[in-house]
């Protein structure tokens, strides 16, 4: 992965958490649902997990590297 500019990573770690917060939404509103599909809620569960691992891995690259 290329070096990216600290404002990029910002911007894009943003559009990650708004992606995470829609998915969280729209995955209360199928659960609350009559006749809900597993299968989509279990698919979008899946992405939010991969979302959140994204968002870490944006969130360590943030931090300065400190020599001990």
């Amino acid at each position: 992965m290329q070096a990216q500019d600290p404002t990029q990573l910002v911007h894009l770690l943003a559009e990650l958490r708004q992606e995470h917060r829609d998915l969280d939404s729209a995955i209360e509103q199928l659960v609350t649902s009559i006749g809900c599909d597993e299968l989509q809620i279990t698919r979008m569960k899946k992405r939010k997990l991969l979302l959140k691992d994204a968002i870490a891995r944006l969130e360590s690259k943030l931090i300065p590297d400190l020599d001990a």
